[in-house]
């Protein structure tokens, strides 16, 4: 199983070249970034996990220029979005942001989506209604997918829809990044079986974890999917307790992201330690 590290990606945080070059020295697979454009100032949609959203949610950067940014400074850590909002950004600027980033860091790029909990944001970057969002996803990834290996790509969604169009350079991978959904209720969760490359949940909001991830696999069968064709990716939420990770290895989960705990997130000098501490398990979960 591979590690990786998430971080909110403001200016606060360690630089991203500072970062991305620690997390390589000592092993991990992967670094990635969310991306909110802007938060309302008039917000009715509550914060998920309950109480006043941090306010890193309001500083956060563009997670293609930071991710660009470590990509300069390394070789080979691979480059994740986590999680961005492919539905409030123009679709073609979006698919050749991406596009360009693959190509330019050696094909090192990774794509974790999915359709947001901030109701007020989307409906200031998107016409479409919030109620169809999965949906709207589905369709945008769908499009994206056609900009990526199509010569020329066109897309007659029921939101999505435009005639074919020429648009270069594709992604140095071929077909483009694997993308991954992060989703956790059961509309999210069979989306992600149905179409998604990976999955990509937070382990409390989980439960059971073991039984939650052969439920997903149980879904992609039924989709007419491989299960061991679809990755999975899960974000910990709780890193006090490091003998999980390699319970998730065994459960046959790919990928375990971890950051520095909410409470922690105005301290940038708290990330070198816990990379440092996380670092010494990797030769175990590879094994």
């Amino acid at each position: 199983m591979h590690l990786a590290f998430s971080s909110m990606n403001t200016p606060n945080d360690p630089h991203p070249a500072e970062l991305a070059r620690a997390l390589e020295d000592r092993g991990f697979e992967s670094l990635w970034y969310g991306e909110h454009s802007h938060i309302p100032c008039s917000r009715a949609t509550p914060y998920p996990p309950g109480g006043e959203m941090p306010d890193p949610y309001r500083q956060m950067m563009d997670p293609y220029l930071s991710l660009m940014t470590a990509a300069n400074a390394t070789t080979t850590l691979k480059l994740g979005t986590g999680i961005a909002l492919l539905m409030e950004r123009d679709i073609f600027a979006q698919a050749k942001t991406i596009a360009t980033l693959d190509r330019l860091s050696g094909g090192r790029v990774m794509i974790g989506t999915g359709v947001g909990w901030n109701q007020e944001e989307f409906e200031n970057a998107s016409p479409h209604p919030f109620k169809k969002r999965y949906t709207l996803l589905r369709e945008t990834v769908e499009a994206t997918r056609a900009l990526w290996t199509e010569e020329q790509a066109g897309y007659k969604g029921t939101f999505v829809k435009f005639d074919p169009v020429w648009s270069d350079p594709k992604p140095l991978q071929v077909g483009g990044p694997k993308i991954f959904l992060g989703a956790m209720g059961p509309v999210g969760v069979k989306h992600a079986a149905a179409w998604a490359d990976g999955w990509y949940p937070v382990d409390v909001a989980l439960g059971d974890v073991a039984a939650s991830i052969a439920a997903f696999k149980e879904q992609v069968r039924e989709a007419g999917r491989n299960p061991d064709e679809v990755e999975i990716n899960i974000q910990i939420m709780d890193t006090s307790n490091m003998d999980k990770l390699k319970e998730y290895r065994d459960m046959g989960i790919q990928r375990a992201t971890i950051g520095v705990n909410m409470e922690l997130w105005d301290q940038p000098e708290a990330a070198l330690p816990m990379i440092d501490e996380f670092a010494k398990v990797i030769p175990d979960l590879a094994a």
